[in-house]
């Protein structure tokens, strides 16, 4: 069996591979906190991404996507925070073309190089004059300070910046896959109201990291939910610049593995970071289902019970309610037999196939207190097995949302 070679790497962020650059800054987007940024690599990089599967998508979707499938090369990223861009018509599409335009020329760069993403309030026509004046603001550097800017500008309703980093070893050489992200509401992947960017200086074809990215999506990003909306402008891309020299990379090459597993938890971890920065949020709630007909079943079921608003607000008031977690089984549509069903809170458990078991109640209500709690679900029908993050559902929830354009 090949063993993995992964360090997990601490003040890092976007900028740790080799050959990337960053800044964030404050242009007028939003009343004080930073809303302009851009991430930029030294030489074009391979390129994927996946976007949100809400019919309805925001200008710079249509932007990046032309540089992730048809360009199949990104070399920057701008981002703005404050505005989403999001159903403004031809004049947003224009918007974004023009942002991308501003970022090229201040790097001198190609625009078909240049992604761009937007996220914040929906239906408002950009202003590109603070924009404008944003660009020119923009110094992109390679010292975590830099790094940390960016994050902090790509934020609106989070309340902690998101970022992971991993190193790991592939034909002798240290390859660095880092992440950001952002994400707190509207939550509920295919995709969500997030954006993350993933950045490497492993040498990999775009195909290559497509399939890569799509398949980690499926147990990630697409595995956490909020609040069950699925917004306009979620995006996450990846930008491989190969300046750590490795050979190329492939499911063939030696080390794929990995790389593979660093790529997968940079998502997982940032996936994990926006479930638990829920708005209004105090606690992670992970899910995990074994004994499902098939992983994507178990996943299905895991999900169903994460985004249960029921399952969500007895997690929140510490009430060790199992009947919101087996009927949010039991309507999830996949294959169960209630008669197998095993739950389990904190390690405890509260049904045992199909039986209720006795249990302390102070106990499960100290479970309960955790800032992560954990819910297993065994059905004994076949092999599946998944994962999924939620969080608890607040009163701050309610009045974030309510106040969020005021």
């Amino acid at each position: 069996m090949t063993t993995i070679e992964l360090k997990k790497l601490s003040s890092s962020n976007v900028v740790s591979p080799k050959g990337f650059t960053a800044a964030g800054v404050h242009c007028g987007i939003k009343k004080e906190k930073k809303d302009l940024a851009i991430l930029v690599s030294e030489v074009p990089a391979s390129v994927a991404g996946v976007f949100t599967t809400n019919v309805v998508q925001a200008a710079p979707i249509k932007v990046t996507k032309e540089v992730v499938y048809n360009t199949q090369k990104m070399q920057a990223m701008i981002v703005n925070s404050g505005n989403a861009n999001a159903c403004t018509g031809k004049q947003g599409v224009a918007d974004a073309y023009e942002m991308q335009s501003l970022a090229a020329a201040k790097l001198g760069i190609e625009p078909y190089l240049v992604g761009v993403a937007s996220t914040g309030v929906i239906g408002e026509i950009m202003n590109l004059a603070p924009v404008k004046k944003g660009v020119e603001m923009l110094a992109p550097n390679n010292d975590v300070e830099s790094g940390n800017n960016f994050a902090q500008a790509i934020l609106t309703t989070d309340t902690v910046m998101k970022n992971t980093a991993y190193a790991t070893n592939i034909d002798g050489q240290e390859v660095i896959v880092s992440g950001t992200a952002k994400g707190s509401g509207m939550i509920e992947p295919n995709m969500a109201t997030m954006l993350g960017f993933i950045t490497t200086d492993a040498n990999i074809e775009s195909a290559e990291l497509q399939k890569a990215l799509s398949a980690i999506t499926n147990v990630t990003f697409n595995a956490i939910t909020v609040d069950g909306d699925t917004s306009t402008n979620d995006t996450v891309v990846v930008m491989a610049n190969g300046l750590a020299g490795n050979e190329p990379l492939s499911p063939a090459h030696p080390d794929w593995e990995n790389f593979y597993t660093a790529l997968r938890l940079v998502a997982e971890d940032l996936a994990k970071a926006i479930a638990r920065d829920g708005e209004g949020a105090t606690k992670l709630i992970e899910v995990e289902v074994d004994g499902a007909i098939s992983d994507e079943e178990a996943r299905k079921i895991a999900k169903t019970v994460v985004g249960s608003p029921l399952v969500k607000t007895a997690v929140f008031g510490c009430d060790a309610n199992w009947g919101r977690i087996i009927a949010a089984v039991g309507y999830s549509g996949a294959t169960v037999d209630p008669e197998k069903i095993t739950i389990k809170i904190g390690g405890t458990t509260m049904v045992e196939k199909g039986e209720p078991i006795k249990f302390s109640e102070e106990e499960l209500i100290e479970i309960l207190k955790q800032q992560e709690v954990k819910i297993d679900v065994s059905l004994e029908v076949g092999e599946g097995h998944g994962f999924a993050w939620g969080c608890d559902l607040t009163y701050d929830y309610v009045q974030i949302n309510a106040a969020y354009r005021s």
